[in-house]
């Protein structure tokens, strides 16, 4: 996803350090999430990233907690397996105390965290575990820099607005700023203790502690923007609240249960940070893209995750399809890229977004949303059947198709193409880095670009809404989509195939001159069906050879490409979501062995990350013995695309799929890897009100599936 790079380095996610401490603890609500230490504190320190952000804008840049002028001891920290409640445990260091000490390991400190609407909710708690009573000075430290993400990013602004000095009151401080935008945003910090003191941007409490005895504090930090929402809730029941949300987000979800316990905490670990990464946006939720760079609505991401999730979660589909559909281009813009039918391609709210600092306040630079939109229209009718929705969004599908063929075919060579911005960015597909797109010799690729995967993507668009059109009767125009998608499979297959490599090019610069370049996202013809039967094996070959396939994934690029190198964003890394792509694609022409490798390999490298959390990237190294997969410094975690990952996988395994019209779901050639014997699942809504509940067993290369629940219009096809 990052797209973010102007004229090499512009727009560059900045990292001059590495991360001093890898363990990151990440809460999220609607426009609201933090970012903090193991500790539960917030420091300026490595990449400079921990904070509390509202609205694309850092809200609290610190936060600290000292017990008589000294750091806490860490014993551990975690967040709920919600995503909901953060959880610190801490104890005394050995502190003196007039003529003694109160020994280290005397006091329990308990912090737990909760963010709800635009609120942050902290709850302290100390228990003297010690036979003597300890006399305690409690410190918290806190500041507001009011920095633009893009400012914490690294790019140098020339100008800023006014920080005002803090104002402290008796339990507590507030800090604002005004923008050079005109609006103000405020951090407003309040204690449920009155302090003993309030200066120097800390508040100071005495207590003492007598044995087996206990003190409480609850700060409550709100983020005002504007004339934007006060709101007065507590931890306590910003917390409930944030559980009953997400028991009826779980509701909406199938439930997987299967026999390996990693595994299974592993999917839920990517249903709850997807349930967390939506947003209310009041034209339904969406998933926002990753913390902490891309908490923003995405047209390309949140699409791909609605693919991922579309058989747990259709319900989700349908929001991203309404929120696009209403944000879809109108006219033509060239500072934003905007032409009639364009899928938005990201939109930001903060001040660098409001002066057009950056180009990203509603931004339409991506070639492959539009043609994404509209296979995700598809592919939720053939799981839903919802046909009155597809009827509600059908002018949006056709102004959709409409740009393809006037817009984004820049030349009118039958291909869909981009133009590199400038202003923006150079490169509008997935692999969006400056330097992703090259030939052979490295050189950089310039003229309207055709990337491999868009021509896929529009491929599958067009056979896609075919289809739908002659659900709808309308004969004439499916006929020419299936006409034009036959013709441009044939095209596809001359320009783009290239034997010597046994594969697809990375694309066609604007001398349709191929880049005869090895990546991933030739997997990505598999995925939508325009690969050609005979190529297809010769691809697979390609794509799980040494020079792709690591052990822990499939890189972006082959190691033995000039601008290959495992520790780029594009050019050589792992992406899971990616990954997943080819696994499914893999699965659909038959190579289920290949996919399962892939499978595997992807969830083994989870079992290595924090909280099971695929991240948005690794690095493309080899798998060594022993060795953990190599962390990527600057990726987004938790992020969705990577948490539907091994979601998708997983269905390309079954290889399961739904017409919903027919009432009808299908497993076929269902196959398991090693690590899992059964999987139960269960509230696997085919239509409205109708259920499965299906248990699959392994037993060696067979897989059987034994209906536990199913309603009697309902039926379960296998072909095996």
């Amino acid at each position: 996803m990052p797209e973010i790079r102007k004229i090499r380095d512009r727009y560059y996610i900045s990292t001059t350090s590495s991360m001093l401490d890898p363990h990151r603890l990440i809460l999220k609500d609607g426009d609201l999430f933090g970012v903090f230490d193991r500790y539960g504190d917030i420091h300026q320190v490595g990449r400079n990233e921990q904070g509390l952000y509202y609205g694309g804008t850092r809200f609290l840049s610190a936060w600290s907690l000292k017990i008589n002028g000294l750091r806490p001891l860490f014993l551990s920290s975690n967040v709920d397996e919600d995503d909901i409640l953060l959880s610190v445990d801490l104890t005394n260091p050995d502190m003196r105390q007039g003529n003694g000490t109160v020994r280290r390991s005397s006091l329990h400190i308990m912090r737990s965290k909760v963010i709800y609407a635009n609120h942050c909710h902290e709850y302290l708690r100390i228990k003297n575990f010690s036979e003597e009573a300890a006399e305690l000075r409690l410190e918290v430290f806190m500041d507001a820099d009011f920095m633009d993400i893009f400012e914490v990013r690294g790019v140098k602004r020339r100008k800023r607005g006014m920080v005002h000095e803090p104002e402290y009151g008796r339990r507590g401080m507030r800090f604002v700023y005004e923008g050079l935008d005109g609006i103000k945003r405020m951090t407003s910090i309040t204690s449920s203790r009155r302090p003993a003191a309030v200066r120097d941007k800390t508040m100071i409490f005495n207590m003492r502690l007598g044995p087996d005895s206990v003190e409480e504090i609850y700060f409550r930090i709100t983020c005002i923007e504007g004339r934007g929402q006060r709101g007065d809730t507590d931890f306590e029941s910003s917390l409930s609240m944030m559980q009953k949300r997400r028991a009826r987000e779980k509701k909406e979800c199938a439930y997987i249960y299967t026999s390996n316990e990693q595994f299974n905490e592993s999917i839920k670990r990517g249903i709850s940070d997807m349930n967390m990464m939506l947003t209310n946006t009041g034209n339904g939720v969406y998933p926002y893209g990753g913390v902490p760079w891309y908490s923003t609505p995405f047209g390309r991401d949140g699409i791909i995750t609605a693919l991922e999730f579309l058989w747990v979660n259709p319900s989700m589909a349908r929001d991203v399809l309404r929120y696009l559909a209403r944000h879809q281009g109108r006219k033509v813009d060239r500072e934003r890229l905007e032409e009639p039918g364009k899928i938005v391609h990201e939109m930001r709210r903060g001040e660098m977004a409001n002066l057009g600092e950056i180009p990203f306040r509603v931004y339409y630079g991506s070639v492959d949303a539009t043609p994404l939109f509209l296979i995700l229209a598809s592919e939720y009718w053939k799981r839903t059947g919802d046909i009155d929705f597809i009827n509600h969004i059908w002018r949006n599908i056709e102004e959709a198709l409409a740009w393809i063929d006037r817009y984004g075919d820049v030349d009118s060579d039958g291909f869909v193409e981009y133009v590199p911005d400038e202003d923006g960015l150079v490169n509008q597909g997935w692999r969006d880095s400056w330097d992703a797109v090259f030939h052979k010799d490295g050189s950089l690729v310039k003229g309207g670009i055709a990337l491999c995967e868009v021509q896929a993507y529009v491929y599958a668009a067009k056979r896609g809404i075919g289809e739908l059109a002659g659900r709808l009767g309308m004969e004439e125009m499916a006929h020419r989509l299936f006409r034009e998608a036959e013709d441009l499979k044939e095209r596809f297959d001359r320009y783009f195939w290239d034997e010597g490599l046994g594969s697809y090019v990375l694309a066609l610069d604007g001398q349709k001159r191929p880049c005869r370049v090895v990546g991933s996202t030739a997997g990505h013809a598999l995925f939508t069906g325009i690969a050609k039967t005979e190529r297809a094996k010769r691809l697979a070959q390609t794509l799980m050879s040494d020079g792709l396939f690591s052990g822990w994934g499939i890189r972006t690029i082959a190691t033995d490409e000039v601008r290959y190198n495992p520790m780029s964003y594009h050019n050589g890394s792992i992406w899971p979501h990616d990954n997943a792509i080819i696994a499914c694609g893999l699965a659909s022409y038959g190579f289920k062995r290949e996919m399962l490798r892939v499978f595997s390999a992807v969830f083994d490298a989870s079992l290595f990350m924090e909280f099971q959390r695929l991240p948005e990237l690794f690095c493309g190294f080899h798998r060594r013995k022993g060795m953990p997969p190599t962390l990527y410094p600057a990726a987004c975690s938790p992020q969705t695309w990577a948490s539907g990952s091994l979601i998708l996988m997983l269905q390309a395994s079954l290889g399961l799929s739904f017409e919903a019209d027919m009432k009808r779901v299908i497993f076929r050639q269902p196959i398991l890897p090693e690590f899992l014997n059964h999987i139960h699942i269960r509230n696997l809504k085919v239509t409205p009100g109708r259920e499965l509940d299906l248990l699959l067993r392994r037993y060696g290369d067979d897989v059987t599936v034994e209906i536990l629940g199913k309603p009697d219009d309902v039926s379960v096809v296998i072909e095996k």
